[in-house]
């Protein structure tokens, strides 16, 4: 097993500046000089270093909720666990009972968190704290969808099926589904604690 080296030199910035803007996005570029004295120009986008939550929640030990939302990137209909980013002032557990509210109608009494993912880190500086949501009961905020978004309760034991589904491929979902299926796997008594 690799250990991440904290004492590599990161490069040094040289200069900064935003090329590009929407309402939405900041494309930032960076000069960079690296330890070895190459220079490159990076373009990120900037991230707003709030974070997002992805959360699976487990109604009960056999089945998971997912969502099927409009998805502009790829304008479809794309099948997915609730998420959303992390408000200010919240922290990863309180957004996502928040999202779990606003997008499935449910609040949970116990979370576990899994992992954090960077999103292509290459290009982005966003993260995504992967939950798991257990205890659930029925409590709806009012959220920003512009369309409710449809609830659909899978098996557990059919998750080579969703794998295979033709709308169920964005990344990281298939992480979180993945990562879930492990702990749960490891851990068969989490359905029997109480929070």
């Amino acid at each position: 097993m690799t250990q991440r080296s904290r004492d590599k030199q990161k490069p040094e910035i040289l200069a900064q500046e935003i090329v590009a803007q929407s309402r939405l996005f900041k494309v930032e570029q960076l000069q960079l000089r690296f330890s070895n004295g190459e220079e490159r120009t990076y373009e990120r986008m900037r991230g707003s270093n709030r974070g997002a939550v992805m959360i699976i929640a487990c109604p009960d030990p056999d089945n998971f909720y997912l969502v099927r939302e409009y998805c502009a990137g790829t304008h479809d209909y794309q099948l997915g666990f609730p998420k959303g980013l992390i408000d200010p002032g919240e922290d990863i557990l309180t957004a996502a009972n928040r999202e779990l509210k606003e997008e499935i109608g449910f609040g949970a009494g116990r979370f576990i968190q899994l992992k954090s993912l960077a999103l292509a880190p290459g290009y982005f500086n966003a993260t995504m704290h992967i939950v798991l949501a257990f205890d659930l009961y029925a409590e709806r905020l009012a959220g920003d969808e512009p369309e409710p978004l449809e609830l659909i309760t899978w098996s557990r034991q059919q998750t080579a099926m969703l794998l295979q589904q033709a709308d169920f491929t964005e990344a990281r979902s298939v992480a979180a589904l993945l990562l879930a299926q492990q702990y749960l796997e490891a851990h068969p008594d989490v359905f029997k604690q109480t929070a």
